[in-house]
């Protein structure tokens, strides 16, 4: 039968653990040990903590999964028909595990590989409850390593101004970090630039295999008048990080290289729609054509009439059949062109007479 999900437990040093997310019964054998030891085994955080039993508060071991490489199953045979074995490879060496059954191993499987990558893993046989409750796992552990890095982190991971461009092979991160980093991405290069723990200086961490994995991390500090110093026996003053850098490639006659994690990047635009009969979510695909461009309207002429009309109406050489009353005439009486006739020519004559009687009457 498959271990539960982990009830909360009394007793003081349980309480000061991390939250336990999973825990059960398993056979743990490590590279140097003969026997495998049957052993209550808890996931608190992202730690494996082993116990006597069940009942104990005080754990006899413990695992930090921060170093962790892979997880594979055994299919060797157990004298326990039913028992299901896995290794897993951490970056100090190799522990054997043994659940008491298929059903255990998987879930142990899910729980181990939701708090490493913290996401759910999509390729293990598992129930949608089993799946829910490591979809939970997920946002707890999150949440918490949250929580912990605010606490415990610097303000600033770095306070000192770099000088010159910095090299590609920098990431922001701990030292544990750049060991898993080098550690599951070989390929990639061996060396690469990060901060230094105190927050002032800088570090660089190489990986090389002897006889498995060997790390080495290297102190690198800024001079006051610039440039920087690697902090070795022999100091090795560099002007630029990039130097720095090729500094340790020459000594090391080209088995240092830097560390590039080629990040991949999508090569066609996607987008998800739904359809409006039966509401399934599709995943699409958009067109790589050139984008078609509505056909441009021309510039809108504002005010070309009213001013080549005043123009007319103001010129000496207007005609005398523009009729065009002194206000401010309205755009249909500004375009009103009136042709010559008696009646117009007699309405002036009539209007002119008034004006000059107004004239005389008021002198």
């Amino acid at each position: 039968m498959a271990a539960a999900p982990a009830n909360p437990r009394t007793g003081s040093t349980r309480a000061q653990l991390p939250p336990c997310y999973y825990e059960g019964y398993l056979e743990k054998r490590g590279a140097k040990e003969k026997v495998a030891l049957r052993l209550w085994t808890c996931l608190c955080g992202n730690t494996l903590y082993f116990f006597n039993s069940p009942k104990d508060t005080n754990h006899v071991e413990k695992l930090d999964l921060s170093g962790f490489v892979s997880l594979i199953d055994d299919p060797s045979r157990d004298r326990n028909l039913e028992a299901a074995r896995l290794n897993l490879r951490m970056k100090d060496g190799e522990i054997k595990l043994t659940a008491p059954n298929l059903e255990a191993r998987e879930l142990w499987k899910g729980f181990l590989y939701s708090v490493v990558d913290l996401a759910v893993p999509t390729t293990l046989t598992l129930l949608p409850g089993q799946l829910h409750m490591l979809k939970e796992v997920v946002e707890k552990e999150k949440m918490r390593r949250k929580a912990r890095a605010s606490s415990r982190a610097p303000s600033s991971p770095l306070s000192l101004p770099l000088v010159g461009e910095i090299p590609a092979c920098f990431r922001p991160v701990s030292r544990t970090e750049a060991e898993v980093l080098l550690e599951r991405h070989p390929d990639c290069g061996n060396m690469l630039l990060r901060p230094g723990r105190d927050g002032s200086s800088l570090a660089v961490t190489t990986r090389q295999d002897l006889n498995g994995s060997v790390f080495r991390h290297y102190r690198v500090t800024q001079k006051l008048q610039g440039g920087y110093i690697i902090d070795v026996e022999n100091p090795i003053p560099c002007p630029t990080l990039h130097d720095v850098i090729n500094a340790l490639v020459e000594k090391t006659a080209g088995t240092l290289q830097p560390f590039i994690l080629e990040e991949p990047y999508e090569e066609n635009i996607t987008f998800v729609s739904s359809n409006d009969e039966n509401g399934e979510r599709t995943l699409h695909c958009a067109p790589t054509g050139p984008l078609s461009r509505a056909p441009s309207l021309p510039p809108k002429q504002v005010g070309t009439d009213r001013w080549s009309l005043r123009s007319q109406t103001r010129s000496p050489s207007s005609s005398p059949r523009s009729f065009s009353p002194s206000g401010s005439p309205s755009n249909s009486m500004r375009r009103l062109v009136l042709s010559p006739s008696p009646l117009s020519q007699s309405l002036t004559d009539e209007l002119k007479q008034k004006l000059e009687k107004r004239r005389t009457s008021q002198e």
